[in-house]
């Protein structure tokens, strides 16, 4: 007689509560692959965004500012000097843009996750899909501004290869942060204070220029800014510095990340199955 045995569910599925989680994230990533497989010209446009940026700086702003000093003292280029920011905000931008205006059309609008609870897809499957797939877009921007970096001979050690999975955290940690805050949005006007949040952060977390300049009390504000601790583990492995004040910014990137996971999935759960 031939014993049929049953998979065993994964660790996940075994803890959390029925329903909230289904093991089938990837299916959510699957629908995104396909739907945007037809446009893929706005990945195309993304690419190119980082071009556009280093050249301004290089043939303009750039030539007026000089040499500044780097992560570790040394002088060195201001393109150099920003290039690492301006990656870091590009996966911001691209994760924000990717889990708040997509993520609320499909609440409020598609109805998108109605129809997908209707299959054996859970709420915590719809935020790590959305969030996954955030995170694969930026990650494609990332490898493309790294490669713009690496052309135009801003990349001075072996270890800036460890940029592209900073920016992956950078892109989670936001992508999971603007799901959660886009299922409080209630109308499109209410984008503009998701942009009242982002712009501050791109123009004052040191992407511009250092932490020194600020006084004493702005400083600690910076500090506690999310793309500022992206921007700085940047700049420092741009450099080839591997420095253990860098595991305060990996934590505080990662503590952000799961938080935000776990506040996604629970609105999700408290709109679609109310």
């Amino acid at each position: 007689m031939t014993v049929l045995h049953q998979r065993r569910p994964g660790p996940l599925l075994r803890i959390l509560p029925p329903g909230l989680y289904a093991g089938r994230a990837s299916k959510v990533v699957e629908r995104s692959i396909l739907t945007y497989s037809r446009m893929w010209l706005v990945f195309v446009s993304g690419v190119f965004e980082p071009l556009f940026y280093l050249i301004a700086f290089r043939i303009g702003f750039g030539r007026l500012v000089g040499d500044v000093a780097g992560p570790d003292g040394r002088p060195i280029s201001y393109v150099a000097f920003v290039a690492p920011a301006l990656l870091a905000s590009s996966a911001m931008n691209g994760a924000v843009l990717d889990s708040t205006y997509n993520v609320f059309f499909k609440i409020r609008y598609a109805k998108t996750y109605d129809a997908m609870l209707a299959t054996p897809v859970g709420p915590l499957d719809i935020a790590i899909g959305e969030i996954a797939w955030a995170v694969l877009r930026g990650g494609l921007y990332a490898v493309a501004f790294f490669g713009v970096m690496l052309g135009m001979g801003l990349v001075a050690s072996p270890w800036a290869v460890l940029i592209i999975p900073i920016a992956l955290l950078v892109a989670f940690a936001f992508a999971a942060i603007g799901m959660a805050c886009a299922t409080f949005l209630r109308s499109p006007s209410q984008f503009d204070y998701i942009q009242l949040v982002v712009m501050p952060l791109f123009l004052f977390s040191t992407t511009f220029y250092p932490l020194s300049v600020y006084p004493g009390a702005i400083r600690v504000v910076v500090q506690c800014s999310p793309l500022y601790h992206g921007v700085e583990l940047m700049r420092e492995v741009s450099a080839g510095l591997l420095r253990p004040d860098m595991l305060g910014h990996l934590a505080y990137l990662v503590a952000l990340t799961a938080f935000g996971v776990w506040a996604a999935s629970r609105r999700i759960t408290h709109l679609l199955l109310r």
